[in-house]
């Protein structure tokens, strides 16, 4: 297995269990669509394959986005910030982002609104 490339991975700043937040935001219309984890090897998948590929905190495994569901996500482009410690994935979003059957993560909860 190839190993994501070391200057790379030196700029990653990961929490205490060796994870980095990915932000996947809708490249089309901006919409976030979700938030994620990865770690090294998940960010290789992703950057070698073009298929959102995140590590799965509940199941202790990796994930492609829509590998069961049919809801993929086509990669277009990974950005890091400018802590590397969030990673922006811009992607193509086949189908609900959510695993709850909505496009976006993000709809179901408003805490605070627009004012008018």
């Amino acid at each position: 297995m190839t190993e994501l490339d070391p200057k790379l991975s030196a700029l990653l700043t990961r929490n205490a269990d060796g994870l980095v937040p990915a932000i996947v935001q809708e490249a089309t219309t901006g919409a976030v669509l979700m938030l994620a984890w990865m770690d090294d090897e998940a960010l290789r998948r992703t950057l070698t394959t073009r298929k959102g590929t995140y590590w799965s905190r509940s199941r202790q495994s990796y994930w492609v986005k829509g590998e069961t569901s049919g809801h993929t996500q086509h990669v277009r482009e990974v950005r890091l910030d400018c802590d590397g410690d969030t990673l922006l994935v811009r992607v193509d979003q086949t189908g609900p982002a959510c695993h709850t059957g909505t496009d976006t993560c993000f709809d179901a909860r408003l805490l605070l609104a627009e004012e008018s």
